[in-house]
């Protein structure tokens, strides 16, 4: 079982509200490994302490100065097995592992997904990697989305693990990627900071939805790299990393990925796209152990130059 200590603090509470503060609105800010749902299920089970006593309640406020204990009972085990999936490596030493993931890929299994996914791949490819980071999900510091391409690290030890989720956290770890999108942005570049949350209707969706409500502090810069006649090449940063996050900023701003099933109820492009044209482009972090700058650059796969290559051979057309 693992036990986690907080204490709030002034600095910790502002960004979610100036009122009083639920405790699993809290907990999930500070913890965003662990799904909303997933504290709310363990405050109800009696893991979670507030200033020494018992506290079943979700909705009880709490204040600077106010002390958490958060304790995990371990995950029941999945049954992963290990399969001989390609992997394309960017990069690999014995303590991590970043990979280029092709569209299609899921990360970890989850219903609906029990193999076939990344997680099974690098079972195969690192066969002391179980229990790194729980069970269910050895390895994995951060997800990309089944049909979002590009660079994605596994830690292959403990110690890789936290530190490279506290780099996240801290956000001294670089992520950027590229997307194309319906429309042609005003501006060069701008940032979208709106929260995002469960869709109210829709579950399987995320939403922009107020803090008070639920949704959780996001934030994308953007840039322009390519303007394509109705379409645009973008280039984007995240400060967060929040379920969907690109996906839904931009659709929330008027220009959605291009290919996104769920965002996007753009035209076809005539291109017979796997997904949205998202791809994790570069991946800046510092290495756990020995501290070194690592950057890493995922080419992009076929079909994303495919489609560059049919939007600018459109507007060469037109000229």
């Amino acid at each position: 079982m693992t036990e986690i200590n907080l204490q709030v603090s002034e600095e910790s509470i502002r960004p979610i509200s100036s009122k009083d503060v639920r405790l699993d609105r809290y907990l999930s800010q500070e913890l965003p490994n662990l799904s909303r749902s997933r504290i709310q299920q363990l405050i109800e089970q009696g893991n979670v302490h507030l200033n020494g006593k018992l506290c079943i309640s979700k909705k009880i406020s709490v204040k600077a100065g106010d002390n958490i204990t958060l304790k995990i009972p371990e995950a029941e085990p999945l049954e992963l097995k290990p399969e001989e999936i390609p992997l394309d490596i960017l990069y690999e030493d014995s303590s991590l592992l970043i990979i280029n993931k092709p569209a299609g890929l899921v990360v970890h299994p989850a219903p609906g997904h029990q193999d076939g996914t990344l997680v099974n791949a690098i079972l195969a490819h690192c066969p002391n990697l179980p229990g790194i980071g729980g069970v269910q999900r050895p390895g994995i510091v951060h997800r990309l989305d089944k049909d979002t391409t590009g660079a994605i690290v596994i830690a292959k030890t403990e110690q890789a693990h936290q530190a490279l989720q506290a780099q996240l956290k801290a956000k001294t770890a670089g992520r950027e990627y590229l997307g194309i999108v319906y429309g042609a942005p005003k501006k060069e570049s701008g940032t979208i900071n709106l929260p995002i949350g469960r869709h109210p209707v829709d579950r399987k969706k995320m939403a922009v939805v107020p803090v008070e409500k639920g949704g959780r502090l996001a934030v994308t810069h953007w840039k322009l790299r390519e303007r394509l006649g109705n379409y645009t090449l973008m280039h984007f940063q995240l400060e967060t990393g929040r379920t969907h996050q690109i996906r839904v900023h931009s659709a929330q701003i008027g220009h959605p990925i291009v290919g996104d099933p769920i965002y996007s109820s753009g035209h076809s492009v005539g291109v017979n796209l796997p997904g949205q044209a998202l791809h994790a482009w570069k991946l800046k972090l510092q290495h756990p152990v020995s501290g070194e700058s690592i950057e890493v650059t995922a080419p992009l796969p076929q079909i994303f130059t495919t489609l560059l290559e049919v939007l600018r051979r459109r507007i060469g057309s037109r000229e």
